[in-house]
């Protein structure tokens, strides 16, 4: 049982709520007042249905105050907004069924004007069932909290993608609908809700543009166009979501300030993006994408994207340059546009050093790169695409800086640098393909062993030539040093000397025979051969060594007689041939001039020792001109009469078989299966490829000694058996 203090309690606080309630009035008059006020409040606040005129009652606005001012007097304002918002979510199904009607038509049609008139009626929604502004900001500041928490709460998904789609249409250069537009998403909570969305209207839209104007376009920089854009188009769109209530122009500048910055940043990384991702086409078109090199170099200062730029052009240096198939005066070029490219994003070097590492690996493991690089700065590059270029001035090669802490102008190493950085510093072109290796000596040794072979290459008519040699030694010293290129010196004197000798020993006894005469000790190593020059050639040698001994008595001459070029003239019963062949073809033929068949072992031995596989190739030179046939394995007979094409002893082929070939051509189209599986993967891999640059990869392979025109014969030979095809100069395999 309740004890008499508890019912003392509950009557004074009954007696103290019925006196507030009745406000002192006689008898129940007063509690009977604030029944009426607190019906008409209700009645008044009561969310109705917008969509039935019937429902919609009008109310005497003096009485409405009026009653509300007594339900304030009598401390009930808070009970009353309590049912209010109750009966506003006890009637929210009147909104969902018209979101769901406009949502319905939305998914139907995809128009955005869908969204906006739907954004239009909850406004209407919200308006009709808000309090008076008489009630004070609290009770509106809850109503609107109380209306958005259930608003967004039964938004669906399809609402979401369809108001991202509204604000996307509102980037057009005019938009009509913008302002009320933004004016109902602040009434409704809609912008602060999904800021983030409307954020990636404007960053999607600005990605789209870059990728529009800038993709492939890199002769001149994009990024000051994409700011005059952006202050044109987007930042007017920003205006009424980012700075509402701006009062002048300094105003929204400065509320703009801090999200413009973001969009700038926005922008600056998709241009990166797109940029970080035409790197290596971007170096393939250098100097023409001096532009496109300018953007990439402000942008990286802004977006810290340097690793990800190191990644994508090592990935694809990896995928398209370092790999068998790519000639080595390619990498050459790729690396020196590459060395070009990066000093202007980053000219402390750091990217430059992070990306060439895997390239200098590549070509130090490459056998031609030196001769590559040689052959450029003595302008032997059959290309004419020079490594070096014409305007940088002809320097010393650059040695290894050390660090000098007491330069004024001396900097710290960039944050990102390797513990390694400093050892990569030479700034020009060739100090930086020369650090390759560790030692210049390479270098010069192959520069030896190159003009050794240009200088006797030279023919007794093309005289000229040395003196360009000359000039090239001369600016090759620059770099070098005197010391380097002394023995490049002597060469070059052995063939003035040489031309000078010869003269002398013409004039005393005309011959043939014009050798050029070299000092053994200071020219590279030449490859020694055994072979003998028989018949005419020995006796013409002979003759000419001998009035050389008469001219230098001091001097013995040591021939090589498998160096040079022999020119014949063939005088044959029916025909008259002429020629110029190796000192190998042209002995072998010699013999034939004392009978018309030889064998191969006799051949051999008649010239002295000589591997097998050099006299055959030198053998099919002949049979490929007509003048030697075989006509059993390994006998060959000199063909004084042409002979047409005549069926075989063996079994004539059918239609459908290949024609019967020697036993000579039969063994170097056995030796050319042992390259098919290199040729086959080369054409899996790249696809179509000419027939020259097949021959330039062949090179790689260990042992391969064939010329284009054999290898066109084996290419043939496969496409007869349908193992490739060839259309306009291309070759493929045959899938």
């Amino acid at each position: 049982m309740a004890t008499a203090a508890l019912r003392s309690q509950v009557a004074a606080k009954w007696h103290e709520g019925f006196n507030r309630l009745n406000r002192s009035e006689p008898g129940i008059s007063g509690l009977l007042s604030f029944s009426q006020a607190w019906n008409i409040a209700t009645d008044y606040l009561h969310p109705r249905d917008i969509s039935d005129p019937t429902s919609v009652k009008h109310h005497d606005l003096p009485s409405v105050k009026a009653s509300f001012d007594l339900i304030n007097r009598s401390r009930r304002l808070p009970v009353m907004l309590e049912t209010f918002l109750d009966d506003i979510c006890d009637q929210y199904h009147l909104i969902v069924r018209d979101i769901e009607q406009y949502l319905a038509e939305y998914e139907e049609s995809a128009d955005t004007s869908v969204i906006l008139r739907l954004v239009f009626r909850l406004v209407e929604w919200y308006r009709a069932w808000a309090p008076i502004d008489e009630l004070g900001p609290t009770i509106r500041a809850a109503y609107t909290l109380t209306f958005q928490t259930q608003l967004f709460s039964i938004l669906p998904p399809a609402f979401v993608r369809g108001f991202k789609a509204l604000c996307a249409s509102t980037l057009v250069p005019v938009a009509q609908l913008a302002p009320p537009m933004w004016e109902a998403f602040e009434v409704l909570g809609l912008t602060d809700r999904y800021e983030g969305i409307i954020a990636s209207v404007g960053y999607e839209r600005i990605e789209d543009y870059v990728r529009e104007t800038c993709t492939g376009r890199w002769d001149k920089p994009c990024l000051e166009e994409l700011r005059v854009w952006m202050t044109e188009q987007i930042v007017p769109w920003m205006l009424p979501m980012y700075a509402k209530g701006a009062g002048n122009t300094e105003d929204a500048r400065g509320m703009l300030q801090n999200v413009g910055s973001r969009f700038d940043f926005h922008m600056n990384k998709t241009l990166c993006d797109l940029r970080t991702s035409e790197i290596f086409d971007i170096i393939i078109d250098f100097p023409d994408s001096n532009g496109a090199l300018q953007d990439l170099k402000e942008c990286l200062q802004r977006v810290d994207q340097r690793s990800s730029l190191v990644q994508a052009l090592r990935k694809a240096n990896r995928k398209r340059l370092l790999h068998p198939g790519a000639d080595t005066k390619l990498i050459l070029s790729q690396y020196v546009a590459t060395i070009k490219c990066l000093r202007i994003v980053d000219p402390p070097g750091v990217l430059l050093f992070k990306v060439a590492d895997p390239i200098r690996r590549y070509l130090r493991e490459r056998p031609d790169t030196i001769r590559s690089i040689v052959a450029n700065l003595v302008g032997d590059d059959d290309s004419g695409d020079s490594l070096v270029d014409e305007n940088e001035p002809i320097q010393p090669l650059q040695q290894l800086e050390t660090e000098d802490y007491n330069d004024p102008h001396w900097d710290p190493e960039p944050i990102d640098a390797g513990p390694d950085f400093r050892t990569n510093k030479p700034s020009d072109v060739i100090s930086t393909l020369v650090s390759i290796y560790d030692s210049k000596d390479l270098f010069v040794k192959e520069l030896q062993v190159l003009l050794a072979q240009r200088l006797l290459a030279i023919t007794d008519d093309n005289f000229e030539k040395v003196e360009k040699e000359r000039r090239n030694i001369e600016i090759l010293k620059i770099r070098f040093g005197e010391a380097a290129l002394q023995v490049c010196e002597v060469m070059l004197r052995d063939m003035t000397d040489s031309k000078r000798i010869d003269g002398h020993v013409q004039s005393q006894k005309a011959s043939i025979v014009h050798p050029t005469i070299i000092s053994r000790h200071f020219w590279p190593s030449l490859e020694s051969s055994d072979i003998v020059m028989p018949g005419q050639f020995q006796a013409l040698q002979t003759q000419y060594a001998k009035e050389f001994s008469t001219f230098k008595p001091d001097k013995k001459l040591r021939w090589l007689p498998h160096l040079g070029t022999v020119h014949l003239e063939l005088q044959l019963e029916d025909r008259t041939i002429e020629t110029d062949v190796p000192p190998l073809e042209a002995a072998f033929i010699e013999l034939f001039s004392e009978k018309n068949t030889w064998t191969m072992d006799e051949l051999i031995e008649g010239v002295g020792a000589v591997d097998r596989t050099a006299a055959l190739k030198a053998l099919i030179t002949w049979i490929d001109l007509g003048v030697l046939k075989e006509d059993e394995e390994n006998t060959f007979r000199l063909l004084e009469v042409t002979e047409e094409a005549a069926p075989s002893s063996r079994t004539a082929p059918t239609a459908s078989e290949t024609p019967t070939v020697t036993a000579a051509q039969q063994q170097q189209a056995d030796q050319m299966r042992l390259y098919w599986k290199f040729i086959e993967g080369m054409l899996t891999n790249l696809g179509s490829l000419p027939l020259d640059r097949i021959q330039t990869m062949l090179r790689f392979a260990p042992g391969y000694d064939q010329t284009v025109e054999q290898l066109a014969r084996f290419m043939e030979a496969a496409r007869r058996e349908g193992l490739v095809v060839g259309r306009d100069g291309m070759w493929k395999l045959n899938r």
